[in-house]
């Protein structure tokens, strides 16, 4: 299976990926035409440098006639001033224009992530997203914005230097228009070895990402492995691998500049060989000549400026692939047009049509799988009526999880219906049902914020009063107030200032807070400890009460009081009942209960007399 980067090393130039970066671009059509038009000043000045230096060759120093000396100061002083002028305002409004461009890019992106589903991010490295919303963010906002003054200035100056010499001697100024279509052959040859080098570092620079990522949140476990000297070795292989593109290209860039430089001095010398012979039979002036060499000296640096600019753009040809891709990326799992003309969207959604929810739920003949021949559910059916507490239990791979997931939403089912109050739940806006769920993760994922923001997560118009209510009936109020700022504590980057028993009281807190009317709870007692899975079961019991309940739990003892447990192997229900049913039948839910709690009291407890 070939990763995503290695797709994008193959992608030919789309004119359909400038399309939409230009259309970030020239969102500001103010800013770029004042941009242009200052550009083009710029230009037009250059342009006349040379013909005011003919002039003063010609009349001041050859002629010896100085009548038009003030005049000539004063243009002088106005060429200076308008360069002053021209030079500030490109580069203010480029400036802003840059500084736009990332952040609409940047906004866009990470808009489009919040729509994507849970299978995106099971399948897309964080680092791919991160050098996309970073890095090439950045390396393409600032190659657009100056490159674009500089293809304006420098396209814009060749135009005008080719009219002023073929106006004043068009056999000269045959010289440098030969030469112009020898560089654009040679410029498309390099533009493709160029673009394809930069796509192969940006390749490897997603993937040096990934790793320093790997090795901030996996730190711990690298040190508990003590595998610093493996992990070393994978990040210096793919950092020489970013290197050795990266020089490639450079070389590369560098060859196709030394090459248009030697052509460029070529123009030059000739000009001035053959410019010599036609003033020797007095054709053209001195100042004449000496305008042609200056020309043809300028008019090959904007050659250069753009051709720099194309080895720029080849650059950032692939950074535009790849950000624009995660831009246009849509969801596997999205809402049907008349849903969403109902219930709305995630960014604009109808809550005045939204109805309430009452927690019937069933499964109803569901087939799923990840992959095609790695089936987890196969007609699977279970029924639950609202109010119910229902545990799922089983070993890993069993589909406890894939249950919760099709729940959720994250994923939806090949075959089947999910109907939730008798109604299947594509039929309601995937919003609709995330705003009517709680969830409660094994591994909770705290914002670097305080304890009191992180538990209003919940829900955001929540006061301070409310928020901290629902602190105090999981308990979080027990170890906040050991804390120096109290709720106001920052918790640090994912909650690492806190323990993992804490963060879970936090996540208890925010389900609290939410009120659901569904309630999942996906192993989230497994890392709390004795003292603090008491708090948690009292307060459990209260939240549990007239809400439907869906717990995943590897602590048998947290589902006892259920309404319903459910085991199951291979993705098939194989018993279901309440806790003192299934311990009458003696089937497999005895034995994990069994060997869960009285393999260690075995001294103490005859299992006949249960």
């Amino acid at each position: 299976m070939r990763h995503e980067d290695d797709i994008d090393v193959e992608y030919k130039v789309q004119l359909a990926t400038w399309k939409k970066i230009i259309g970030v671009v020239f969102s500001s059509k103010k800013r770029i035409i004042l941009l242009i038009v200052f550009s083009s000043i710029l230009a037009f000045l250059d342009a006349m440098i040379p013909l005011i230096n003919r002039y003063a060759i010609d009349v001041f120093f050859i002629g010896g006639n100085y009548e038009t000396w003030p005049y000539f100061v004063a243009l002088n002083i106005l060429v200076a001033l308008g360069f002053g002028i021209s030079v500030w305002e490109f580069i203010y409004q480029a400036g802003i224009i840059e500084a736009e461009t990332s952040y609409e890019l940047r906004r866009q992106a990470f808009k489009n992530l919040q729509k994507l589903s849970f299978s995106y991010f099971d399948k897309t490295p964080q680092g791919w997203v991160m050098a996309r919303m970073t890095s090439d963010a950045r390396r393409l906002s600032l190659i657009i914005s100056w490159g674009l003054v500089d293809f304006v200035w420098a396209g814009l100056s060749m135009i005008f230097i080719l009219i002023i010499l073929y106006i004043t001697f068009f056999k000269l100024a045959l010289i440098v228009t030969i030469i112009i279509p020898v560089m654009f052959v040679i410029a498309y040859f390099f533009r493709k070895l160029i673009l394809k080098q930069h796509r192969k570092a940006r390749k490897y620079n997603s993937q040096l990402t990934a790793q320093y990522n790997e090795g901030f949140l996996g730190a711990k476990t690298t040190k508990s492995l003590s595998i610093e000297d493996q992990n070393y070795d994978e990040f210096a292989h793919v950092a020489h691998q970013l290197k050795t593109a990266s020089i490639k290209a450079v070389i590369s860039s560098a060859i196709f500049s030394s090459i248009i430089l030697v052509l460029a001095y070529v123009a030059v010398g000739t000009t001035m060989f053959q410019g010599s012979i036609y003033v020797l039979e007095i054709i053209i002036t001195v100042g004449t000549l000496q305008m042609f060499i200056a020309y043809t000296i300028n008019f090959f640096e904007p050659i250069m400026q753009i051709s720099r600019i194309l080895s720029d753009f080849q650059n950032a040809q692939a950074s535009a692939e790849r950000i624009v891709g995660l831009i246009e990326t849509e969801s596997d799992l999205v809402d049907r047009k008349d849903v969403e003309d109902i219930y709305g969207t995630l960014f604009v959604d109808k809550k005045e049509n939204w109805e309430d929810l009452k927690g019937d739920v069933e499964f109803k003949d569901i087939t799923f799988y990840y992959l095609e021949n790695e089936m987890i559910l196969e007609n699977f059916n279970l029924k639950v009526k609202a109010g119910q507490s229902v545990a799922l239990v089983g070993h890993t791979g069993s589909g406890k999880t894939t249950l919760i997931n099709l729940l959720s939403r994250f994923y939806e089912p090949k075959s089947g219906q999910i109907l939730i109050d008798q109604k299947d739940y594509r039929d309601r806006s995937i919003h609709w049902l995330h705003k009517r769920l709680g969830y409660v993760l094994q591994s909770p994922h705290l914002f670097s914020t305080t304890i009191l923001e992180n538990i209003r997560y919940g829900r955001l118009d929540a006061t301070d009063e409310e928020v901290k209510y629902a602190a105090k009936m999981v308990g979080v109020d027990d170890f906040v107030q050991h804390i120096d700022k109290g709720y106001d504590s920052f918790v640090g980057e994912s909650g690492n200032l806190l323990s993992v028993g804490q963060k879970q009281l936090i996540s208890f807190a925010r389900a609290v807070l939410a009120d659901p009317r569904i309630l999942i709870l996906d192993e989230a007692t497994s890392s709390i400890d004795s003292e603090s899975e008491l708090v948690i079961q009292k307060a459990t019991q209260k939240l549990l009460k007239g809400r439907t309940s869906f717990i995943v739990a590897h602590r048998l003892s947290t589902i006892v009081n259920s309404d319903l447990i459910v085991m199951l192997e291979m993705g098939k229900i194989i018993e279901q009942g309440t806790h003192d049913e299934l311990i009458a039948k003696r089937g497999k839910y005895f034995d994990l209960y069994k060997n869960q709690f009285f393999k260690e009291n075995e001294s103490k407890f005859n299992i006949d007399d249960i």
